[in-house]
């Protein structure tokens, strides 16, 4: 559990501060290796890209410290945040496919539900074998 809440803090915190210090530079070049997905999405808005970033990083730092603090309500609190985020952000762009397509659009996709499912089976990792959520880390 402590790993997989690392790794997704430092994905979200690895958007996050590109999105906050260079705005533009990730609306052109995310997600990187060519592909420009939130650019799919035009017109251009800084602010919207800032908040976009600050989004992300509040996220990154939760499950960070989520991680850090190894105890089970925090952890929930911090998978919640990351799976209702996940979860609007996978129905807008289900909905909205922008100048996507073809691989672009369902690589997305695939990668936005990736962002529901991973929280979710973590949080239902955190159930004891009753199916009741306790206090114990």
């Amino acid at each position: 559990m402590r790993w997989l809440l690392i790794i997704l803090g430092a994905l979200h915190v690895s958007w996050g501060v590109p999105a906050v210090v260079a705005p533009r530079w990730f609306y052109e070049n995310f997600p990187g290796a060519g592909r420009r997905w939130t650019a799919a999405y035009p017109p251009y808005n800084e602010h919207l890209m800032s908040d976009v970033g600050a989004a992300f990083l509040t996220l990154g730092v939760l499950l960070l410290m989520a991680a850090w603090m190894a105890e089970r309500r925090v952890t929930m609190v911090a998978l919640t945040g990351l799976l209702v985020f996940s979860t609007l952000h996978l129905v807008y762009h289900a909905r909205e496919r922008g100048l996507m397509s073809g691989p672009d659009l369902g690589a997305s996709l695939v990668t936005l539900a990736l962002g529901v499912i991973i929280p979710l089976a973590m949080l239902i990792a955190l159930r004891d074998r009753r199916g009741v959520w306790t206090e114990r880390s």
